[in-house]
């Protein structure tokens, strides 16, 4: 075998890189080396070339080789944040892990209903102010903007005292762990006062700024209830776009072959398995960060084990299949907020047989990425106004993982006109690839004059 010579060519100038030289020194198409490049104060880009004949090679450079360079972005990005906002809602997951094995082992009087008859419980409070506080503590409340779905009216009445300690325990409970992320906690339990502060730090009016998180504590809480599936969705905005996303999703297994298990099932099942068993993975964190190209999965802790990142995770990438008579789509559950006939009858036009996937919540978005299925539509009934908290994280994360989300007429999903996707053609379409995904615009403009959306 022959040995390798490694040379650096150090640039001021950004970042990729193109070839053409002499075909008797270097073959077409071979692999020459790689390119790094450093985003800091004085900017390089270093090229480590790979040949068994560096003499050559460089002769060749000075006679023949051509460099063109263009501009790509930096996918070191948000690192810092992308790590804070996973252990958070790692955090967060365990807690609603907890909250919900008691509401469905016991009757709870601690499960309330907002003004749209949508149900709000103790983890929704908790877990707000759980992200809030440890956001804040990361990066200074001055420089941390949240805007968030719950509010505290509710905690706040005379009549709800007991709520209100049912939260301040379990937000107390869930800080208490958070050594056990690397994170540091409160030096003392945080008061009613601090709990409530932390919960209305997060304000709708933060969506109109340049940069901001968007947080849906318990997106799915109709799931939740019903021990079904939900979601905590943590995404950073900056000018108008997702740049991170979270999706913990603690009912949403590691292992695909799960899937076909019941939730009560699975649960039964996973208090069965010991805390080392991959089988124990009940739950999981997707995340991704803009311009990686990459998504990742990693398992929620069991037992007393510590988080050490990046946790066992992951890559996951979409599905393959562009075929639609072997593609799966999933839906919501509820039929308020969405038309189930016109997506029926949508699959039905573009050839898709599967019968579709409805779950509560985002982890729709989790399916798509993950490659369980293929297609993701969404078409609200008149009146109905999509929130920027149930999309954005899994916006990001699909788009990392390979797949495309536009609205119906193929337009991006844009962030930044408020709490509301202001502006969306009809509906929502995921897809797990291009293809497909021109597919489906085709039929739904097919379709739509003739539906009575």
């Amino acid at each position: 075998m022959s040995s390798w010579t490694t040379t650096s060519f150090p640039t001021k100038v950004p970042h990729t890189f193109f070839h053409s030289w002499r075909s008797d020194i270097c073959p077409k198409n071979q692999v020459l080396g790689t390119l790094s490049f450093s985003s800091r104060k004085n900017s390089y880009l270093g090229f480590t070339a790979q040949t068994s004949n560096q003499t050559n090679f460089l002769s060749a450079m000075d006679e023949d080789c051509k460099l063109e360079v263009t501009s790509t972005n930096n996918p070191d990005g948000y690192s810092k944040e992308l790590e804070i906002a996973v252990r958070a809602v790692h955090m967060a997951c365990l807690l609603c892990q907890r909250v919900q094995e008691n509401l469905l082992s016991e009757s709870s009087e601690h499960v309330h209903s907002k003004e749209d008859d949508s149900p709000v419980t103790i983890a929704d409070w908790s877990v707000q102010a759980i992200v809030s506080w440890v956001l804040s503590e990361a990066f200074g409340n001055e420089n941390v903007c949240i805007v968030a779905e719950e509010d505290v009216e509710a905690l706040s009445k005379a009549s709800s005292v007991g709520l209100l300690e049912a939260v301040v325990r379990t937000v107390n409970e869930c800080l208490a762990d958070a050594p056990r992320f690397g994170l540091k906690g409160p030096d003392t339990d945080l008061d009613a006062k601090a709990v409530l502060e932390a919960i209305s730090r997060c304000s709708l009016a933060g969506a109109i700024g340049s940069k901001f998180w968007v947080l849906d504590p318990v997106d799915g809480t109709l799931g939740f209830v019903r021990g079904d599936q939900y979601a905590i969705a943590l995404a950073l905005i900056e000018d108008g776009k997702p740049v991170l996303g979270v999706l913990g999703c603690p009912n949403y297994p590691m292992k695909k072959e799960w899937l076909s298990y019941q939730n009560g099932y699975r649960r039964i099942l996973s208090k069965l398995s010991s805390p080392t068993s991959e089988s124990s993975d009940r739950g999981s964190v997707l995340y991704a960060r803009k311009g990686g190209g990459r998504a990742w999965m990693q398992p929620l802790l069991r037992g007393e084990n510590k988080f050490v990142w990046p946790n066992s995770a992951r890559e996951i990438r979409v599905s393959s299949i562009d075929n639609p008579e072997l593609a799966t789509f999933c839906e919501p559950v509820e039929k308020a907020n969405s038309s189930h006939s016109f997506t029926a009858g949508l699959a039905h036009s573009v050839g898709l047989r599967n019968q579709p996937l409805r779950v509560y919540s985002m982890v729709k978005y989790a399916a798509i990425a993950r490659g369980d299925a293929e297609i993701y539509m969404k078409f609200a009934r008149a009146g109905y106004k999509e929130k920027i908290w149930d999309h954005a994280a899994g916006v990001l994360i699909i788009e990392e993982a390979g797949g495309v989300v536009t609205d119906a007429g193929g337009r991006p999903l844009d962030f930044s006109k408020g709490e509301y996707l202001e502006g969306l053609d009809r509906g929502i379409i995921a897809c797990a690839g291009a293809k497909l995904h021109e597919k489906i615009i085709r039929a739904v403009d097919a379709s739509w004059n003739s539906s009575c959306l």
